[in-house]
Formats: structure tokens, C-alpha cells, sequence
């Protein structure tokens, strides 16, 4: 008897604790690598810290995002695809001409709510921190869509759109305007050379103080961008340990420039022999790669800033920390021989991130899931650990809390409309099981990949097995016309 009701004192203290609502630390990467760190395989960049979270944490080996930073963090911000809000890649890498594109958009509209809204409803305390993306440079000038020639962005160092971006009328796309209570960092730009005359030639680049940006308030201390960051979470999370909380950190890094963390760190890498495996540490670049591998162990070191704190203050157990990248790593800077392309390109060197989720109280630890996941799944995440149970916006993902539990999700497919040509032409992707196929919008040229037995997509399967592409065809195009999906004027396809 004693014994049962020892069990039954057990079980309602955990469904105690479970009823709580977990704060979530959601730390996003700047073009961060599926590869980039070592608990998918780097043996050049070191994530030891990272690496021991992973061993905590339920990793993703199939997680995905757009090609670039600006759709995916439309994505991901509002749970909404990419021809919902009309941003298909970075406005200004866009090529061509209107009648083959249908060009993005800088800024997203207030008809598509961010989680932070929902969130706030539910009791949370957030702040945003790094990178924002969402706004553009003028608003203003963001009318008669679709655009008949792509988007501009101010010169580097111009800040002559700044008085305009504290007025309600563009504040109103902000974080703080799009439901944060905080905002260190985030404003249109990309990434943080913007505030320099010289961009990514100026000394520092942005990463080394003084920063620049005009919502990032200088401190005497200041040193290193991403320190900085991290330093404000955790002042945040200290002022509001005692409710529940969100933090929104979205480093600018390790995006170009390539800014070397240290001296110290610089000699390391360069001296460090690179890996034949992956291609990382090897090449005629050697300066800018080793530069980029230590701002990736910068990184990673600010990572165990955050998890010493939360041991110290007795909050890791209640704390979800959901760690990924916003695409795939730049060519430039990183290389992966195991996938085909890189930022910018449709195939999964451009597509393929890095993703775990750490949380004590329901993670079983050290395991890894091989369900293909993507960036519209966070947002009913989010929501979905808060406890929000009346959200009536739309939401294009599913939330990934059933893979944190041990279940499955429902088989589905993953979609991808990418409308605008910057690397690769405009084109919709489908995403079924080991089946990936890429039909383009022109003339609708298909291709399809096994991307079990061929992860580097490296033999076109259409003509071979001709029944797996009609079958997925035919669901794209289902898709493209249940959504009304836009297609670029010069497209020869019906939907």
C-alpha cells in the first residue's frame, strides 16, 4: 500500500512539473551548416559544447529550411509559407527580370502574426536578440505587388532610413511592434557590416564594438558581437526567471564576414589540419575558412554561457532550448562533400541544417529521429509547449512536441515554392519520405532524387522511376492549387 501511494505522489508531482508552462531559448545560427558542428560529423570546426547538449538533446538528422535567410525566417517567424508572404529569397540577390520572377518582398505584413503574439497572450516575457530580417529598408515603398523590378537596400553605413524606422508606422514591424517585449539588434539588415561605410571590409565587420547597430544601446564593455547577445539573454532571462519566458536569439553569426574571434583562436585553426572527409579546413580560402571556425566556436562557447547559467539558477529541467540554422552553410566559408550545392541552392547543401531539442522533463536523451522536419514545424511547437490551444491563424507546419514525447507524427509531405531565380531557377520542391522532387516553373522540367541511397542528388531518377515522379508531381500540383500558389507570368504551367 505504502508503495502506491508512493507511485501516485510520484505521478502527480510529474504531471506537476509537466503542467508548468517551459520557457524556450530558440538560438538561431546564421548560415550555420548542416555539417558545421560535430555531432553531424565535422572533425575541422569545434562544437565540443554543443556536441555534450546534443548527447542531452533529441536530435533532427533531416531538418530543413529555405535556401536563404529571408524566406526561411518568414518561416519560421510566422509558421507560413513562402507564397503566403510573398519573401522567396534576399531581395537583393534576386536576377532576372519581372516576367520570369515573382520578386520578394523585404518586409512582412501584419496579416501574418509572429509567435511572439500568441506567446505574450499566453503569459510569456520575450525579448528578440540578433538578427530580425523581416522588415525592409522602406516600407513604404513596398506597394503595387507584384514588383515590376526587385528590391534595393541603402548604401553601407547609410543610416538615413533610421528616423523613419522609430516611427509607429515601420516600428509596427518590429519586434517590440510585432508582440516582443525587448529588442537588442534586430532590424533589416542581414548582417551586421551594414552599419560600416566599407561593409565587410571594415575592421571588425560589425562583429568587433563599437557595433554600429542603432538598436544595439553601446556598452563600455562591448568586445564581441556574439557575446554581447548572449550577455543580454541572459540579463533578460535573470530579470524574468520567476515567469515564464522566451528568448528569441538569433545570432548574427557566423554570416560573412568572416571575422576572426581571436588571435589566438585564428592560429589554431589555420594550423589545424583539414578534413578530407567533408572538404571543411581545405582549399585555397584557408584564411576566411579558419576565420568562420572560430566564430562558430564563439558560438559554441556562448552556448555553455547559457546552459551554466540555467544549471546555476536551478532552471534548466523547465527550459526547452531549441538550437538550428536558418539554411545551409555559404560556399564560401564551409563545405560539405556529403551534399550537393550550398546556400542559395535548391538542392540540400542549401536546404540541410543542423537542429536539436533539448528539455529535460520530456527529451529522452541522446536520441536522434530520422522524421524530415523544417522550420514551419517551430511556431506550433512553440505554441503547442505554451499551451496555446486557440490559435486560429494559419499555420503550414506541425508541431514537433509528439517527436519530443517518443511518438510519430502523421506521414506528410514537405513543400517548398521558391518563385524567384537566385541561384537556381524558380521552382516548387515536394519532400516524402526518402523521395525528393524539384519540378521548375518554367517549362516544368522535373527532377527526382532517393535521398537515402543518394544524399549528394546526384542521379536524376524521373525518366528511371517514372511512377514515383507522376505520383509526387501530381501531389505538388494538388498543393499549388489547393493554396492558389502564385507562378512567375512567363511560367508555362497551369498551377
Amino acid at each position: 500500500m505504502k508503495n502506491i501511494v508512493i507511485s501516485l505522489a510520484l505521478a502527480v508531482s510529474s504531471v506537476c512539473a509537466y503542467a508548468k508552462q517551459p520557457n524556450i531559448i530558440f538560438i538561431l545560427a546564421d548560415d550555420l551548416g548542416w555539417q558545421d558542428v560535430g555531432f553531424m560529423g565535422s572533425k575541422y570546426f569545434e562544437t565540443p559544447n554543443l556536441d555534450a547538449l546534443a548527447e542531452q538533446s533529441l536530435v533532427f538528422e533531416n531538418a530543413f529550411m529555405y535556401p536563404t535567410c529571408s524566406p526561411s525566417r518568414a518561416a519560421i517567424l510566422t509558421g507560413q509559407q513562402s507564397f503566403r508572404t510573398g519573401c522567396y529569397t534576399v531581395p537583393v540577390l534576386e536576377k532576372g527580370k519581372s516576367n520570369d520572377n515573382i520578386f520578394s518582398k523585404w518586409t512582412v505584413g501584419e496579416e501574418h502574426p509572429v509567435y511572439s503574439k500568441p506567446l505574450s497572450e499566453a503569459g510569456y516575457k520575450s525579448i528578440h536578440l540578433g538578427k530580425w530580417h523581416i522588415v525592409g529598408p522602406y516600407p513604404e515603398l513596398e506597394t503595387s505587388y507584384p514588383f515590376k523590378k526587385k528590391l534595393g537596400q541603402p548604401k553601407n553605413g547609410d543610416l538615413s532610413w533610421l528616423e523613419a524606422h522609430k516611427k509607429p508606422e515601420i516600428a509596427k514591424y518590429y519586434p517590440i511592434g510585432r508582440g516582443f517585449d525587448e529588442n537588442v539588434g534586430g532590424t533589416w539588415w542581414g548582417d551586421p557590416s551594414r552599419g560600416y561605410a566599407k561593409g565587410y571590409n571594415a575592421p571588425g565587420g560589425g562583429y568587433v564594438a563599437p557595433f554600429k547597430n542603432p538598436f544595439i544601446a553601446e556598452k563600455e564593455e562591448d568586445a564581441w558581437l556574439t557575446d554581447r547577445l548572449t550577455s543580454d539573454a541572459i540579463d533578460f532571462i535573470d530579470r524574468h526567471k520567476g515567469e515564464p519566458f522566451f528568448v528569441n536569439l538569433h545570432y548574427y553569426a557566423p554570416h560573412r564576414p568572416s571575422v576572426p574571434r581571436s588571435e589566438e583562436l585564428m592560429e589554431h585553426f589555420m594550423e589545424k589540419e583539414g578534413d578530407p572527409a567533408t572538404g571543411q579546413g581545405i582549399g585555397k580560402k584557408k584564411n576566411e575558412i579558419a576565420a568562420y571556425a572560430t566564430m562558430v566556436k564563439s558560438i559554441d562557447d556562448n552556448i555553455k554561457r547559457i546552459t551554466d547559467y540555467l544549471d546555476r539558477e536551478g532552471l534548466r529541467e523547465n527550459t526547452v532550448i531549441i538550437f538550428t540554422s536558418d539554411n545551409g552553410f555559404n560556399g564560401l566559408q564551409s563545405a560539405s562533400k556529403s551534399l550537393r550545392g550550398a546556400k542559395g541552392n535548391v538542392y540540400d547543401g542549401g536546404l540541410r541544417v543542423p537542429m536539436l531539442i533539448h528539455w529535460p522533463q520530456m527529451v529522452k536523451q541522446g536520441s536522434r529521429n530520422q522524421t524530415a522536419v523544417q522550420g514551419l514545424d517551430l511556431f506550433p511547437t512553440f505554441i503547442d509547449l505554451a499551451e496555446v490551444n486557440n490559435y486560429a491563424g494559419v499555420l503550414d507546419g506541425d508541431s514537433l512536441v509528439p517527436l519530443m514525447q517518443g511518438e510519430d507524427l502523421n506521414e506528410r509531405a514537405l513543400f517548398w515554392h521558391i518563385a524567384s531565380t537566385y541561384k537556381d531557377p524558380p521552382c516548387s520542391i515536394i519532400r516524402k519520405g526518402k523521395w525528393k522532387l524539384i519540378q521548375y516553373l518554367k517549362e516544368g522540367k522535373i527532377e527526382l532524387y532517393d535521398t537515402e541511397e543518394d544524399l549528394k542528388e546526384s542521379k536524376n531518377l524521373a525518366k528511371s522511376h517514372p511512377e514515383v515522379a507522376q505520383k509526387l508531381l501530381i501531389e505538388l500540383v494538388e498543393w499549388r492549387g489547393a493554396n492558389s500558389v502564385p507562378l512567375p507570368p512567363s511560367s508555362e504551367l497551369k498551377r
